[in-house]
């Protein structure tokens, strides 16, 4: 099997319906497994979910309906179709995006965050202090201007641009690591 293309850009989902679709955490897994550059069959993907390979093609064929995801070029002798992402990164136009879906999306995003956690406490002890040091959720209010908002989120995005570069799952440098970042910045009212 060679190495999977490269993912650029971002598909912004902009019906409520394409939202309604990432209602499920084994979707959320799918979209997280496949937007890292990753092509994997329907098999494949139920094993990392835990499902079983029919209920992992319907989910599947779901998020295809919506443009999220679509098959990959076929393996081997054929037989085998892996699935893959159609962009680098998700995002929600804040236009359409529904109170429901926000409760879906954030709350199945927070408990990968926990579970994440949870693992990382598991091993914490035995890891070398850098990724020690590294590890953990910080918490900031911040009073900005309209000016400074965009400059910092220009910052944020470029810090985060600078770390992810053209790195995905098929495509780092050896001795680099995975690492789950989640960023939430939210007005206050």
């Amino acid at each position: 099997m060679g190495t999977p293309a490269r993912l650029e850009g971002d598909l912004t989902l902009e019906d409520p319906g394409a939202l309604r679709a990432l209602a499920h955490p084994a979707r959320l897994a799918v979209v997280d497994e496949l937007y890292q550059g990753n092509e994997r069959t329907s098999s494949e993907l139920a094993e990392l979910t835990g499902l079983s390979p029919s209920a992992m093609s319907y989910h599947l064929r779901a998020l295809e309906r919506w443009g999220i995801v679509e098959r990959g070029t076929p393996r081997n002798d054929g037989r085998e179709r892996p699935w893959r992402g159609v962009a680098r990164t998700l995002r929600f136009d804040p236009e359409t995006i529904s109170t429901a879906a926000v409760d879906v999306v954030a709350g199945t995003t927070l408990q990968h965050l926990r579970d994440e956690f949870r693992r990382w406490s598991l091993v914490e002890q035995s890891e070398p202090k850098v990724w020690r040091d590294l590890a953990g959720v910080g918490r900031s209010y911040l009073w900005l201007t309209e000016e400074e908002a965009t400059a910092f989120d220009s910052e944020l995005s470029a810090v985060l641009k600078k770390y992810t570069g053209d790195r995905d799952a098929a495509h780092h440098p050896d001795g680099t690591r995975r690492i789950f970042c989640l960023i939430a910045v939210v007005p206050e009212s």
